[in-house]
């Protein structure tokens, strides 16, 4: 993606809206999988909390202040914001408050999202099987589903999601997360791995919004030179939320993806779909449980325009050899013929562009190469 779309997603983001977050009854310890590669909030209500964390992935440690990890923040109200966590940041959370008192601690294990099994139920594709694993015993592996996320459509067909963790048993005692189970255990398996399942879904729409934000116009994008392809990112797009992307008003689906059938547009399954990657120029909309919250147009074929230009160049220079007489009358009617279709194309633009919703309002971002 160019550095200037990049940025402007990165300034928008934050002012939309929030970020996926967990949380943990205060005074508890609470244990939870999430993949890697996806931000996350770990929830502590405590203004001017510290952190410190211990990684159980690796060489042992002690617990360590938090303070100098580059993709962690402490929120004003004492929340740890963890943006695109690695895999060897497995460990232990401790939110402490400003009396040297814990309240809150969090087991986190931050599976491999580049490991990710997608599956689509409508397709006859099938989740992973249990195996047994050997570790001096016989432990169980096995995938624990999440609860499936609202459908990404209403009032039409859609699609929905639901992650699932890989987590080990031992007999007689708890499922744990695979890699807070096996900390520095060194042990490959291809069974050690997540899971993101996909099926079709149709359901009502609801006036229950629940983001109620503006959404944004990037505007515009263009295909890189060289790879013949960008990356655009939907604000607020989330592997934890209903994604749906939609070309020209046409859906974008898993299921078209998943059985080859559609190959200019590719929905990167490590971001649930946030991500997604063109090869051909179009107007690409992308909803947030169920509502629009990013619009991308498209800039115009360069090649075009410098072909549009010589065609009204060779116009101009015909009429200069046309007779005085004829000439004023050519050059009045060629400035006619080009106020008429400016004005069309900035009511084409406006109406096929921007027609916000009912009640919505949109905020537009000029990008200036």
């Amino acid at each position: 993606m160019p550095p200037m779309l990049w940025l402007l997603l990165q300034v928008a983001a934050p002012a939309l809206g929030f970020y996926f977050s967990i949380s943990c009854p205060s005074g508890n310890q609470c244990q939870q999988a999430l993949l890697s590669g996806n931000d996350i909030l770990l929830y502590c209500n405590s203004s001017g909390a510290h952190w410190y964390y211990l990684f159980t992935r690796g060489e042992k440690g002690t617990l360590t202040s938090l303070t100098n990890i580059s993709n962690m923040e402490i929120m004003p109200e004492g929340s740890l914001l963890i943006k695109d966590p690695l895999p060897s940041q497995t460990g232990l959370y401790h939110c402490w408050n400003n009396n040297d008192r814990q309240v809150v601690q969090y087991e986190i294990d931050f599976q491999d999202v580049a490991t990710l099994h997608v599956t689509h139920k409508g397709l006859g594709q099938r989740p992973l099987e249990n195996q047994t694993l050997h570790l001096g015993g016989e432990e169980l592996i096995f995938t624990r589903w999440e609860p499936w996320q609202d459908c990404n459509h209403c009032e039409g067909p859609g699609e929905r999601k639901r992650l699932g963790y890989c987590y080990i048993e031992e007999h007689l005692e708890e499922a744990m997360p695979c890699w807070l189970y096996l900390g520095d255990v060194q042990v490959w398996s291809s069974r050690l791995r997540p899971e993101l399942q996909v099926e079709a879904c149709h359901v009502q729409c609801t006036n229950n919004t629940q983001l109620k934000m503006n959404y944004v116009i990037f505007d515009s994008f263009r295909l890189d030179e060289e790879t013949e392809f960008v990356w655009l990112s939907c604000p607020l797009g989330s592997i934890y939320r209903p994604v749906n992307w939609r070309a020209n008003d046409t859906p974008l689906t898993w299921e078209s993806q998943l059985s080859g059938r559609y190959f200019t547009t590719f929905l990167d399954p490590s971001t649930g779909g946030r991500q997604l990657q063109v090869f051909q120029p179009a107007i690409y909309r992308c909803f947030v449980q169920q509502e629009l919250v990013a619009q991308f147009n498209p800039t115009a074929n360069p090649e075009t325009l410098e072909a549009q230009w010589r065609e009204n160049e060779a116009q101009w220079q015909e009429a200069r050899k046309t007779p005085r007489g004829r000439a004023d009358f050519v050059l009045k009617g060629l400035k006619l013929v080009l106020l008429v279709g400016t004005i069309l194309a900035l009511l084409g633009a406006l109406l096929k562009f921007i027609r916000p919703s009912p009640g919505r309002k949109s905020i537009l971002v000029l990008m200036v190469k």
